[in-house]
C-alpha cells in the first residue's frame, strides 16, 4: 500500500539543505587545515647559524689586580739635635742624592760649644803635661835622701788622673763637633721628597719630622689582595705588571710581603711586589696591572658568550649535528668567564660543533645550515 506523500513545507525543506551543505563545507575546511598544517612541518625552513668547532686546549688561570709603584723604604727625616731651622734646600717632590743637604739649624750655639769643649781640653792636656813632668822629676830622684816611694805614687796617681781628663776632654769636644754637623739635615740615600713637615723659623726638637724621603734604589708594586684571592696569592708563580703610562710592556716582579691583616679603610690584604726587571723610566705613585699565573692548568674549550644559551642557572649551548643539522641543548660546566669568553671544562667533546649565535632563537631539534665554522681559541 502507497503510504500519501506529504509535502515539507519550504522553510523546512530549505533549513535541512542549508545544514546538509555546512556539514560539508566543515568537512572539507577541516580536512584542508590538517594538510596545511603537515605541509607546513614538511617544509619548515632551515635557519642559517654561526657556527664553530669545539677544540679543548690546557690553560693555565690568570689573576689581574691594580695597583701602584711604591718605595721599600720610605724614611722620616729628622734632626739628631735641638734647634731653629734657619735653611730648607728642598720642596716637595724634589729628587736628591745621597748627602745633599736638606735643612739646616742655627749653628750658633753648637759653635760655642765647639769652643768651650776645645779650651776645656786645651787646659786638661796643660794639667796634664805638668803632672807628666813632675813625676818624671821625681822618678829622678830614686836613690836619694829626698826620694819617697808615697809622694812617688801620689805624683804617679795625680799624672794618671789628668791623662784621663785628657781623653775626657777630647770625647766631649767630639761630642760638641757632631752636634755642630748635625745642624745640617743630609739625605742618607737618593730619593725623592714626598713629604715636608718644618718650615723656616720652626724650633723643632730633637728627633721631630721635617721631610719624608722615598727611597728610589728599591721600588714595588703595592696591591690590595680581596680575602678570596689571598690563596692565588700565595701560590703564585710568575707576576707582571704593566705600567699604565707603557702599555704593551710588561715587566717581571716577584711577591714580597703580603700582610696578614686587612686594611681597616679598604677590607683587602696589602701585598707588595718587587720590581725585579726595572723598566727605563718608572715614577713613584705610578698606575701598574699586576698579573699572576696561577700554578693550576685547565683543560677547557673557550667559546664566545654569545653562544652560551642560560637554562635557568644553567649554562647550555645548542650541538649542532654535522650530518643531519639538527639542534640539541647540551647543559655545560664553565670553569670562568671572561670579557668576551666562557671557558667549558665539561659538556661538549673535542671536534663537536656548536652554535654561536641567535642562539635565543633556536629550537631544540630545528635544523640549521651553518653559515662559518671555525676554531675555538
Amino acid at each position: 500500500m502507497r503510504l500519501p506523500f506529504k509535502r515539507l513545507p519550504r522553510k523546512a525543506a530549505f533549513g535541512l539543505v542549508a545544514g546538509a551543505a555546512l556539514l560539508a563545507g566543515g568537512s572539507l575546511i577541516a580536512v584542508w587545515r590538517t594538510n596545511a598544517s603537515h605541509s607546513q612541518v614538511d617544509e619548515q625552513p632551515v635557519r642559517p647559524a654561526r657556527v664553530m668547532t669545539v677544540a679543548y686546549h690546557d690553560t693555565t688561570r690568570s689573576l689581574v689586580l691594580a695597583g701602584t709603584v711604591a718605595p721599600r723604604i720610605e724614611t722620616t727625616l729628622g734632626f739628631r739635635v735641638a734647634g731653629k731651622i734657619i735653611k730648607r734646600a728642598v720642596d716637595l717632590g724634589a729628587v736628591v742624592q745621597a748627602g745633599q743637604l736638606i735643612a739646616e739649624l742655627d749653628p750658633t750655639d753648637y759653635r760655642l760649644s765647639v769652643d768651650n769643649a776645645r779650651a776645656a781640653l786645651a787646659s786638661a792636656e796643660s794639667d796634664y803635661a805638668r803632672a807628666k813632668a813632675d813625676h818624671e822629676r821625681y822618678i829622678a830622684l830614686r836613690g836619694t835622701a829626698a826620694f819617697m816611694t808615697q809622694t812617688m805614687e801620689t805624683r804617679q796617681a795625680t799624672a794618671l788622673a789628668a791623662q784621663a781628663r785628657v781623653e775626657q776632654a777630647k770625647s766631649q769636644l767630639a761630642t760638641a763637633e757632631n752636634n755642630l754637623a748635625y745642624t745640617e739635615l743630609k739625605a742618607d740615600a737618593d730619593g725623592v721628597i714626598s713629604s715636608v713637615q718644618a718650615e723656616v723659623g720652626q724650633v723643632v726638637a730633637q728627633g721631630q719630622g721635617v721631610v719624608r724621603e722615598a727611597r728610589t734604589e728599591e721600588l714595588e708594586i703595592l696591591v690590595g689582595v680581596p680575602e678570596h684571592r689571598l690563596s692565588a696569592v700565595r701560590k703564585t708563580i710568575n707576576a707582571t705588571f704593566e705600567l699604565w703610562s707603557d702599555p704593551g710592556h710588561r715587566y717581571a716582579a716577584r711577591l714580597r710581603e703580603l700582610s696578614p691583616s686587612a686594611d681597616p679603610v679598604t677590607r683587602t690584604y696589602p701585598a707588595r711586589f718587587t720590581v725585579v726587571d726595572r723598566p727605563p723610566f718608572i715614577g713613584l705613585g705610578m698606575t701598574a696591572t699586576l698579573r699572576f699565573e696561577r700554578p693550576d692548568v685547565q683543560h677547557v674549550a673557550e667559546v664566545p658568550l654569545s653562544a652560551i644559551f642560560q637554562q635557568g642557572t644553567q649554562p647550555a649551548v645548542w650541538v649542532v649535528d654535522r650530518e643531519t643539522g639538527v639542534v640539541e641543548l647540551r647543559p655545560v660546566t664553565v670553569a670562568r668567564w671572561s670579557s668576551e669568553l666562557a671557558a667549558i671544562s665539561a659538556g661538549l667533546k673535542d671536534g663537536e660543533m656548536i652554535a654561536t649565535a641567535g642562539v635565543h632563537k633556536l629550537e631544540a631539534g630545528q635544523k640549521v645550515r651553518p653559515l662559518l665554522q671555525q676554531a675555538s681559541r
